[in-house]
């Protein structure tokens, strides 16, 4: 099986950094892209940055300038570094891994980890 463990949040003041990990775990040949997912407070889950297995990041407009993913394709993690952040920041960081191949030849669609607390106080 496949897990994807997240780290890195945790409790910070405005314009302050944090930088979160997610690790994926298992018999796994590739992931094709992988990706932060910003659930705030009463709200639906949505896209912060993802990238490619070749390194291509996108990211939401909001975010933009001052958050940076990154991944290290041969320990299958993924990053983001998060600079400048702001109250609107907080919420449940989840890391998701897409097009997972595994050395036994099965494939998933994706994967997510069980997400990680971004608190961001005024």
């Amino acid at each position: 099986q496949v897990q994807l463990v997240e780290s890195g949040g945790g409790l910070v003041q405005a314009g302050g950094s944090l930088r979160l990990s997610c690790a994926a775990s298992g018999s796994i040949r590739s992931i094709n892209n992988m990706g932060w997912y910003q659930q705030a407070p009463g709200k639906q889950r949505e896209l912060v940055a993802v990238i490619t297995s070749g390194g291509r990041p996108n990211y939401a407009d909001s975010v933009k300038g001052r958050f940076t993913i990154s991944r290290d394709n041969a320990k299958n993690t993924v990053y983001m570094q998060m600079n400048s952040l702001r109250p609107e920041d907080t919420g449940v960081y989840y890391c998701k891994a897409d097009g997972v191949s595994l050395f036994d030849g099965r494939w998933y669609l994706d994967y997510w980890g069980q997400g990680t607390q971004v608190t961001v106080s005024s």
